[in-house]
């Protein structure tokens, strides 16, 4: 149960700083979509390698390599999750950049329908009744929100496969959060560094040519990578995934506020209905989460009496 509660906190950690990444990319928004894709793989994989340099944890994440190697399904499986991941960064990035925050957060309000499907499908993960409902009420919410945006929302579902599945192959590889991310993006890193190459060739990279913050802004998106990944990561193997999903509802919120109350995306009526119904299945997903903790540790009790 303390293992539980603690990944909760790492997940809900995660999607704080995930909801408030809009904010970022448009001060990048100068930037080409695809060197700012390039340059968060790099100065990722930079400050993840780092950190597991600073840890010690070097043999380890050699050790890890050759193990997962050992397993293919393993190797081949991180490998397809860093794929998707990267596919999901540059949705996300251009999206934003090209004002589609709200659909954006449609996307991860959609994302953990998809995850809370994969755990019943493939993990057996079961929903008590409450459960179920707040399931259906939030499904509707997104369904309304789906058919008033008017036309096929392919930013919002590209966004909402391409998350859920990392997450479903990330709760069934076995590796360190850290190592595991240096991992990841070791595998796309050769391609992102050759792709650099090409841009300064060709004279279109803004790194080092236009000033000194945006060269900061992009050399930090590594750790603004990094960090959230690294704790949803940790937190997602502590947790069902049906938890885990009802969680990632916290970052479209916050995106659906900066997109509608900062930068005055519109929002209508249609929007607050579904907005309405999401949060309602929220509060009693959480209140049957409470109640069903609360039995458990009663069950508990009595039986060490």
């Amino acid at each position: 149960m303390q293992s539980e509660k603690s990944g909760i906190l790492w997940v809900v950690g995660s999607f704080l700083i995930w909801g408030f990444m809009p904010i970022y990319w448009k001060h990048l928004e100068h930037v080409q979509s695809d060197e700012i894709l390039t340059g968060r793989i790099m100065w990722a994989f930079i400050f993840t390698f780092l950190a597991v340099l600073i840890m010690r944890n070097g043999r380890q994440l050699v050790n890890d390599v050759r193990n997962l190697w050992k397993s293919q399904s393993q190797f081949w499986s991180l490998f397809i999750a860093s794929v998707l991941v990267t596919s999901n960064w540059f949705i996300y990035i251009w999206a934003v950049n090209h004002d589609y925050i709200v659909q954006t957060s449609l996307g991860y309000y959609i994302n953990p329908l998809v995850s809370v499907l994969l755990g019943i499908f493939f993990l057996k993960e079961k929903l008590s009744s409450s459960q179920k409902i707040a399931f259906l009420l939030a499904f509707t919410g997104v369904i309304i929100l789906t058919v008033s945006y008017g036309k096929f929302p392919w930013i919002a579902l590209s966004l909402a496969m391409t998350f859920a599945i990392y997450g479903f192959i990330k709760k069934n590889v076995k590796l360190d959060a850290l190592r595991g991310l240096a991992i990841e993006t070791l595998f796309i890193t050769p391609f992102a560094v050759g792709y650099y190459i090409f841009l300064f060739m060709k004279g279109q990279a803004a790194f080092l040519q236009v000033d000194i913050k945006t060269d900061i802004l992009l050399i930090l998106t590594g750790i603004a990578t990094a960090l959230p990944l690294v704790m949803y990561a940790q937190g997602v193997r502590m947790v069902p995934l049906y938890v885990a999903g009802f969680i990632q509802y916290i970052a479209p919120t916050l995106m659906l506020f900066i997109g509608v109350v900062i930068y005055k995306e519109s929002f209508g009526g249609v929007e607050m209905l579904s907005f309405s119904l999401i949060w309602a299945a929220l509060i009693l997903f959480t209140v049957s989460k409470v109640f069903e903790t609360v039995s458990t540790k009663r069950s508990a009790h009595e039986t060490s009496k």
